[in-house]
């Protein structure tokens, strides 16, 4: 896979360089078809989720994209390596909308993989990425690829937020009191800005009138280097996994600064099939080439 080439002076400039994209579980949801493809490939359209994730990244600056992947699913980084033959092929037949295409994803960032021998927990999944990261960077982006936040820019967000804040930053979506009790919940105060708050803790799926807010996470993250210390210092949860909120909590009981900025657009998640359902239909409705035809086909088939 390519590396990346910044200048240091350049390099050093950047809120984050690395983003980590934990691509390790089974997509036991998408059974049988994930005995033979990776659940982070299937397509939104033409493009498969990861591409996605991968260009939101690379728009937020990021340089490097280390994918934490398990044994078996080589099929994920292999999306992004060199297609040449494949380009020439298509160039001969003279369809270089496609040779554009299928270019993209080697040309949108520089992609490394470590290994998640095995499934311990999304903590566990990140702390697998430390020894890719480079010592000088002080924070490194996490991407949920189940998540698809839009529109994009959040990360570029976050990075801001940092800048004046320090610490870490997550992402947070205002949801119906009356569908919280699905989501990680944030115990917040203000800040200067109503799409930014302090975060003061931390509830997993809070009963509706106990929850502390209606800000519940998404899957984007800024972490501050810190919290490999604190990954190292948490005990395992259920199942003996590490989970990163638990983390996250420690740094916050130590003073840690921890804010999340309030996502004001939509969310698609991939990792079930009707959200996935929902996310393609929502795609291929936007696409100038199938969205007329979709669009027709929809309203007829609801109005049938």
């Amino acid at each position: 896979m390519r590396e990346a080439t910044s200048e240091p002076s350049a390099r050093s400039a950047l809120p984050f360089r690395s983003a980590v994209v934990p691509a390790a579980g089974l997509g036991t949801r998408f059974l049988p078809t994930t005995k033979t493809v990776p659940k982070e490939l299937l397509p939104v359209v033409d493009t498969p989720g990861i591409e996605l994730v991968a260009a939101e990244a690379a728009e937020a600056g990021a340089e490097l994209l280390l994918i934490v992947t398990s044994p078996g699913k080589d099929a994920v980084a292999a999306h992004f390596a060199d297609s040449s033959e494949l380009e020439k092929e298509l160039q001969t037949r003279g369809k270089d909308a496609l040779v554009a295409k299928v270019r993209r994803a080697h040309e949108l960032i520089a992609v490394r993989t470590v290994t998640q021998d095995e499934p311990k927990g999304l903590g566990h999944a990140v702390g697998c990425a430390r020894d890719a990261i480079g010592d000088d960077e002080q924070a490194f982006a996490v991407l949920l690829p189940d998540d698809l936040v839009l529109p994009t820019g959040v990360l570029t967000k976050m990075a801001e937020v940092r800048e004046q804040h320090g610490g870490s930053v997550l992402c947070a979506f205002d949801v119906p009191r009356e569908q919280i009790a699905a989501y990680g919940v944030f115990e917040v105060s203000d800040t200067g800005d109503d799409d930014v708050k302090r975060v003061h803790g931390m509830v997993e799926k809070p009963a509706p009138e106990e929850a502390p807010s209606t800000l519940a996470a998404a899957g984007r993250y800024l972490l501050d280097r810190a919290i490999f210390d604190a990954l190292d210092r948490i005990a395992p949860g259920a199942g003996g996994e590490l989970q990163l909120t638990d983390a996250v909590a420690l740094l916050i009981s130590e003073g840690h600064p921890v804010h999340v900025v309030v996502h004001r657009g939509g969310r698609h998640d991939l990792g079930n099939p009707g959200g996935y359902a929902r996310a393609f239909v929502d795609f291929a409705l936007e696409d100038p080439d199938y969205g007329p035809d979709l669009r027709a086909w929809l309203a007829a088939r609801l109005n049938g």
